[in-house]
């Protein structure tokens, strides 16, 4: 799944760099917006694919991340 992600995400970004640029020469700031949302939208499926790899690929050093964060997290108390 994770490898599905960095490759749509992938294609997305660079379709979002086009469509991006096509709203820029052609005025059309609709298109410019949607292209821009393309990109963040790929760029952050290709983060989560890679963070899926990480996890994959080192499942004991994400479990202490997951754990400190939660640690930290707790310790925060927000009134």
């Amino acid at each position: 799944m994770a490898d599905e992600n960095r490759v749509t995400g992938t294609a997305r970004d660079a379709f979002g760099r086009v469509q991006e640029a096509v709203g820029g020469l052609t005025g059309d700031r609709n298109t410019q917006a949607r292209g821009m949302y393309n990109q963040a939208q790929g760029q952050t499926e290709n983060a989560l694919g890679q963070l899926a790899d990480s996890v994959r690929e080192q499942p004991l050093t994400a479990v202490f991340i997951g754990a400190a964060i939660g640690y930290v997290l707790g310790r925060l108390r927000i009134l």
